[in-house]
């Protein structure tokens, strides 16, 4: 008996092909199709969003289109932030870049991790860097510089703009 993985089918001795649900039987002159009882189908609301492997280990969650679903953020890039969770709790730092997909953020001098690269070229030698890594982007509050205070943000008509502001103590963001 040999077994295909990629078809799923099972070939025996005798020359017969088997495959889940589908089996055929007689000699090779006058096959005949025979189809087994059919397995019983699922009945459930079909999912919102599509998951799809990036890794072996990490799932991307796809919208209706099949593009990745973004993160909606209350930070932007160059807003002033404080980390309230993890090694670099209380320092003030800016936002660098965004990162939608995942929900992160990376922030300068923040969460500096040190990476071992190898060499690409002949001749080179390798390299010990240390660089920034994304951070969640829960992980930081915005910071108002006057007050020195941390704060939520919210959102007001202003001249007919939409602006964003700091809830305690009404300074307005520049967008």
């Amino acid at each position: 008996t040999f077994f295909s993985r990629r078809h799923r089918t099972r070939v025996t001795m005798a020359g017969l092909l088997t495959m889940p649900g589908i089996s055929l039987q007689g000699s090779f002159a006058g096959l005949q199709l025979r189809r087994g009882p059919a397995p019983a189908a699922r009945v459930s609301a079909a999912p919102a969003f599509h998951v799809v492997a990036k890794k072996k280990w990490e799932k991307q969650e796809l919208n209706q289109n099949g593009n990745p679903v973004r993160v909606s953020m209350h930070v932007k890039t160059n807003d002033k932030v404080v980390v309230i969770a993890g090694v670099d709790k209380g320092k003030v730092t800016t936002v660098v870049e965004l990162f939608t997909k995942s929900g992160e953020i990376l922030c300068k001098d923040v969460n500096i991790k040190t990476k071992h690269v190898k060499p690409k070229g002949e001749g080179e030698t390798g390299q010990i860097i240390q660089r920034e890594f994304p951070i969640a982007h829960s992980n930081v509050m915005h910071w108002s510089e006057e007050k020195k205070v941390r704060s939520r943000i919210g959102h007001k008509v202003e001249g007919g703009k939409k602006v964003r502001f700091l809830k305690k103590t009404g300074e307005v963001l520049a967008n």
